[in-house]
């Protein structure tokens, strides 16, 4: 399984830091797991429409494996003035992983927005002790404009970036800050133990508490509407970006 597309990538003509985030993530993927295909639902891995007279793509990278029951990534890009990168792991229930999520917002060719996360799924809301002794030993590194967590972003962990890069160091250390949390992550995964049925309902409580509060997220839903309608964006956000488990 290659995950080689039938057309160009979109990438190729977005940001710099996306390109290399998406490349990144796909190849610590492949490198760490045993990858099947995802079934998307139908004609939504690959999506056009129209946003203020601009073309709007959307393509959708998915997979699963044996520890992860979907590995997403989107890519978008409106016309010349915004590219987008979104990805979420969502662990299989059988495992006691917290859910990595990354997003990177391009406008002008400026990244306004980049925001990574091991959201954790427990009941109190806080990481495994396996990860935060692992995420202890991570160098520290500082960076010129932090940014405000959402308001519904309690689903956020102590460990969560969230910053407005303002230098091609900041960009490339934004980078190095997303690959020592998926090494970190893949490490932790494979190392997983399935989980008792009464541990499962508790990861699939936690589960369905991040997709509700992501759901939450109204900018991505606008552009959405704004581009296809209520209906589809709804359908959209709910099956695609943050599908819950069954």
């Amino acid at each position: 399984m290659t995950g080689i597309l039938t057309r160009t990538s979109i990438r190729e003509e977005q940001h710099t830091l996306i390109h290399q985030l998406a490349n990144t993530i796909e190849a610590y993927w492949h490198q760490h797991f045993d990858l099947s295909p995802y079934s998307l639902p139908r004609d939504l891995g690959y999506v056009e429409g129209r946003l203020e007279g601009e073309k709007l793509v959307i393509e959708n990278h998915c997979y699963e494996s044996p520890q992860f029951r979907k590995l997403h990534l989107e890519l978008a890009k409106l016309g010349n003035g915004l590219d987008i990168l979104h990805c979420v792991m969502f662990p299989r229930l059988d495992y006691a992983l917290p859910m990595f999520g990354c997003d990177l917002v391009g406008a002008r060719g400026q990244i306004s927005a980049a925001i990574a996360d091991l959201s954790p799924t427990t009941p109190d809301l806080t990481l495994p002790e396996s990860y935060l002794n692992d995420l202890s030993d991570l160098p520290s590194g500082s960076f010129s404009q932090p940014r405000d967590l959402p308001k519904w972003g309690d689903i956020f962990s102590e460990v969560c970036l969230f910053i407005r890069p303002t230098s091609p160091e900041e960009e490339a250390l934004f980078l190095s800050r997303v690959e020592e949390l998926l090494t970190v992550h893949c490490r932790q995964a494979l190392q997983a133990s399935p989980l008792s049925e009464e541990q499962q309902l508790l990861n699939l409580q936690g589960q369905r508490y991040y997709c509700t509060k992501q759901q939450k997220n109204d900018k991505t839903r606008r552009v959405l509407e704004k581009a296809f309608g209520a209906e589809w964006a709804d359908y959209y956000m709910t099956n695609v970006l943050f599908d819950l488990p069954n």
